[in-house]
């Protein structure tokens, strides 16, 4: 059977909290409204408004709440419309969150997860469409996740669960529609603690997460036609990164293109690339390169926002150049 992101993550929501009674929701418009992208739909009706809470339109408060409740031994999951809107609990998640453990001397953790969206291309703006997570991919003391296939979207959400630390899950909205066939029973769960290989290849790798997967899949495709076999990792955990994985496929193929719909500097695709140069400088032919948004905050114009990001034919160009085909 076909299943969708979105009903993967609905699946993967319901399966825990049947499971632990201890698994509840809480966010803005997750009850009655089902979700801002319909994520929660129907959850409120089986379980009820004690553990499909609505919150007020204040993210410092319920991620704050979110946390308290965590370390009184609840796990809650929080739901952050965008990215974007989680700058106003920054103090929750970094200042708290992700210090409490180091600062209790271990006594305490916080097993808490938080889902938002994130990424552009829906013509939301500059408001709505940034990708930060390379921003909380520098903070030492959480998991950062960026499932990009439904199979990840189905399986992550339990082991974050179990994870005793903070574990933020980064949904690309744009992917929310994708569909991949599901054989029953449902998948078990997948590792939090490493990237996948998603199309093997000799010649090039092609190195992406999130939104940028799809893109860097198609541009293999591209490439594939003009007889260059590009591997395409998938980084899927952008914290801690999987460096093993990325030097090996760097070492398999001796080619490299980071792609990131952050921005370039101080990205995320920057700290990949250094990593490739520490771990595997003498694998390489040719320097790494880097795809990434242009500067700017994302337009709101469709034409303007399409070339603002990332896309399959830029991955495509700079592969080719890698390859003296430019």
């Amino acid at each position: 059977m076909k299943m969708s992101y979105r009903e993967a993550l609905r699946a993967a929501l319901r399966e825990a909290m049947l499971a632990d009674p201890r698994v509840f929701l809480m966010g803005e418009d997750v009850g009655k409204y089902g979700g801002s992208y319909a994520v929660s739909k129907g959850l409120l009706e089986e379980f009820g408004p004690e553990r499909i809470r609505d919150t007020p339109l204040s993210e410092l408060g319920f991620v704050g709440a979110g946390i308290g409740a965590a370390v009184a031994g609840m796990r809650p999951v929080v739901e952050i419309m965008t990215v974007n809107f989680s700058l106003l609990a920054l103090d929750q998640i970094v200042n708290t969150a992700a210090t409490l453990r180091h600062m209790s001397g271990g006594q305490f953790g916080v097993p808490l997860v938080i889902r938002m969206a994130t990424g552009a291309g829906r013509q939301l703006a500059a408001q709505h469409s940034h990708s930060l997570e390379g921003w909380y991919a520098h903070i030492p003391g959480i998991r950062v996740l960026a499932p990009a296939t439904v199979a990840d979207a189905r399986g992550m959400l339990g082991p974050a669960l179990a994870d005793p630390d903070p574990v933020l899950i980064f949904e690309h909205a744009q992917l929310y529609n994708l569909e991949e066939e599901f054989d029953a029973p449902p998948p078990p769960a997948c590792a939090i603690s490493g990237a996948a290989v998603r199309r093997a290849g000799r010649d090039l790798t092609l190195i992406a997460y999130g939104g940028c997967l799809p893109k860097a899949m198609q541009a293999a495709a591209q490439l594939a036609g003009v007889g260059i076999e590009a591997e395409v990792l998938d980084l899927r955990v952008l914290r801690p990164l999987d460096t093993d994985a990325i030097a090996a496929s760097v070492r398999r193929t001796h080619r490299a293109v980071v792609v990131d719909e952050g921005w370039r500097s101080g990205s995320l695709a920057a700290e990949v690339v250094a990593r490739i140069m520490e771990h595997a400088f003498y694998d390489l032919d040719a320097p790494v390169a880097r795809v990434c948004s242009a500067e700017v905050p994302v337009p709101y114009a469709r034409h303007m926002e399409q070339a603002a990001l990332p896309q399959a034919e830029g991955i495509a160009a700079a592969a080719r150049g890698l390859m003296g085909q430019a």
